[in-house]
């Protein structure tokens, strides 16, 4: 019976076959390289294996199906024409070539994020040549596309090899019987690609079945996933939800409910003879779970611990979306980041606001980083919002020794910085500076030794202490400790240059990295919010007393807070609020993120998170404290309705703002 099947639909066949062995072999190294699947029964396993299983053969079929129609058509005459074997072979390798190279993205965007490669990984491409530098530190590269190379040639001497093998066709078919194989072959492709029995099609929100996220994350197929998730592209402001949201918002923040303004005029009855200093310190990749004063069983901060006691602190304190650039635009203008596949920074229609850091009147005003603010349009950003504002990026420093593609390390960047801010205590003039550091961050570049900071050596930490703390790594672990010795070091050298006692400083993490699941923060991790919820602490223990505060805050209340400690008169056009009032009961977190593979967005108040996805409109209610992760919208309906209202009011209203906050003309 096999042998009476054409040669030309073996060919097909066996094509397909070795296409989904490739790509499944990769499921494979995935799995025991990437998955972390440790502590996850054996049913879902099994499931998301079956469910990767034909998503990858959805891939091999849809892969091949293009030059499967033309071999079906020309039929055995494919084999008679040397042209013909040209276009298959070429066709071949560059099929190989790019499934590797999204296989092998989607490994390192995923080590990163722990998330698959999806359409908002194209952010990348806008600073294409800081991304291919730290593609280069992180990785082998160079190795890499030797081997690419061989596969190349490989895939040639292999796809000629099945050319050759299926080539001599024995028997000829009359019209009938050729018909007959096209249509049943065609429809066996069909159905390899539609993958289901069922009225609906295979599709990528069927790999969600599966309240642990990395268990979901397993069975997508990166490929598949990135094009179908183009259809999640953010769009511009829609009026009609904005309207109809407004009032919920205006009652939220105390505005007018008569007309759409987010003005708030906040006048002191006094201010400061002497105005403080304000330093915010940007901690590059850094959440509440690294960090030992919450709990993290190794001893990775010391300083930050430290610090934390002797200052205000917030427990509950969430990043709106986690991305650098996306922390970086939200602290900056008090809007949250909810773009989708770029970065807000990276629109030019919106980079336009009204903010308060431009409004620390009589201040100098600095922004530090050690590599280049051309990143993400961050130049664009600061400079054309914050008159008069100074910027000191590589190039700028007396003092430069390029650590890796973030240029200067940490070290050296709060070493330059001090001496900028040095100056300027010494002629009495007030400041506001903003540090963007970035030692840790892939490629966790870290000096052998820096004063009394030395990185630990890898049979130094246990694999079980290891496993036990969510760090992937050693060097991972040893990016956070640097940093951290950075940030203590940082604080005695103000001291020692004078301006420590009359400053106000910040400390924030951009958004947490990525880390295993363990004990500490759970539900956080399930719910794929472990990456927003970061440390924020005001240090000045002139100004304000250590204490603990627990109400969630956003990071949009940044800046609002710390005007207010300062007593700067302002005026607030933003969403943020002062965390420090104590009337205050606009305490909520408000995040952008991905559920069930989908866009989403999610509301924090104290232990209770809504999460609700923007395509499907799926809701979803839970206890962070709850060792169960238990759906509650059914049991809670009436407070389910009432987060979803004021979720829905901040989407709408950040929509609103990115195209309505506009400063005035002069």
């Amino acid at each position: 019976m096999f042998k009476k099947i054409p040669n030309y639909v073996k060919y097909i066949f066996t094509n397909v076959f070795f296409l989904f062995v490739y790509i499944f072999i990769f499921r494979v190294l995935f799995y025991y390289l990437f998955a972390q699947l440790e502590n996850v029964t054996s049913s879902e396993i099994k499931t998301a294996f079956l469910l990767g299983f034909r998503f990858d053969i959805k891939l091999a079929v849809m892969t091949f199906f293009p030059i499967a129609i033309f071999i079906l058509i020309t039929n055995y005459k494919f084999f008679k024409r040397k042209i013909y074997q040209k276009i298959a072979t070429f066709y071949l390798v560059l099929a190989y070539l790019i499934l590797t190279l999204f296989f092998l993205f989607d490994f390192g965007y995923y080590d990163y994020l722990s998330i698959r490669l999806d359409a908002s990984s194209l952010r990348f491409l806008s600073n294409i040549g800081i991304s291919s530098e730290v593609l280069i530190e992180s990785y082998p590269v160079y190795k890499g596309v030797f081997a690419l190379l061989v596969l190349c040639f490989l895939i040639y001497k292999f796809s000629n090899f099945l050319f050759n093998r299926y080539k001599n066709q024995l028997n000829t078919f009359n019209k009938k019987i050729k018909a007959i194989y096209f249509a049943a072959t065609f429809l066996l492709l069909s159905f390899g690609i539609y993958n289901s029995f069922t009225h609906y099609p295979l599709r990528w929100s069927e790999a969600f079945f599966s309240k642990n996220n990395a268990v979901n994350q397993f069975s997508l197929n990166p490929v598949l996933y990135f094009f179908d998730s183009f259809a999640y592209r953010s769009e511009g402001v829609n009026m009609d939800e904005f309207n109809t949201y407004y009032p919920v918002i205006a009652k939220h923040l105390g505005l007018p409910k008569d007309s759409v303004s987010f003005e708030r005029k906040v006048v002191f009855d006094s201010t400061y003879t002497k105005k403080p200093n304000i330093v915010i310190v940007m901690m590059e990749s850094v959440g509440v779970k690294p960090i030992s004063y919450y709990g993290n069983p190794i001893k990775t901060t010391p300083n930050l611990d430290s610090i934390i006691k002797s200052s205000v602190s917030f427990s509950n304190f969430y990043v709106h979306k986690s991305g650098t650039a996306a922390s970086v635009f939200a602290s900056v203008t008090g809007l949250p980041d909810i773009e989708n596949v770029r970065t807000a920074s990276r629109n030019p229609l919106i980079i336009d606001q009204r903010i308060l850091f431009d409004q620390f009147t009589g201040y100098e005003k600095l922004y530090f980083l050690g590599g280049s603010a051309n990143w993400a349009n961050i130049r664009g950003i600061f400079q054309s919002n914050i008159k008069q504002l100074q910027i000191f990026e590589e190039g700028s420093y007396k003092t430069e020794k390029r650590a890796d593609v973030w240029g200067i390390d940490d070290y050296e960047l709060f070493k330059e910085s001090n001496k900028e801010l040095e100056k300027l205590s010494k002629q009495e003039k007030p400041f506001i500076a903003y540090i963007q550091t970035a030692s840790n961050h892939m490629p966790f570049t870290v000096p052998d030794t820096k004063e009394s900071y030395k990185p630990l050596k890898d049979d130094e930490i246990s694999s079980d202490l290891l496993k036990k703390s969510g760090f992937k790594s050693v060097a991972q672990l040893n990016a956070l400790r640097y940093l951290d010795f950075n940030i203590g070091r940082f604080l005695e050298r103000a001291k020692t240059s004078g301006y420590y006692d009359n400053t106000i400083f910040v400390f924030f993490g951009d958004h947490n990295t990525a880390m295993k699941r363990t004990d500490l923060f759970p539900k956080e991790y399930d719910l794929n919010i472990q990456l927003q919820h970061v440390p924020f602490l005001i240090h000045a223990p002139k100004y304000i007393k250590p204490k603990v505060i627990s109400n969630t805050g956003k990071l949009i209340d940044l800046f609002p807070t710390v005007a207010s400690l300062a007593k700067i008169n302002h005026t607030n056009y933003t969403l943020g609020s002062n965390l420090l009032d104590s009337t205050n009961i606009k305490d909520v977190g408000f995040v952008y993120l991905k559920t069930k593979g989908e866009p989403a967005v999610g509301l924090i108040k104290d232990s209770l998170y809504l999460n609700k996805t923007m395509v499907t409109n799926t809701l979803g209610l839970y206890n962070l404290k709850e060792k169960e992760l238990i759906d509650l919208k059914e049991k809670y309906p009436l407070l389910t309705k009432k987060m979803d209202s004021l979720l829905s009011a901040y989407y709408h209203s950040t929509k609103y703002l990115y195209f309505n906050n506009k400063k005035l003309s002069e």
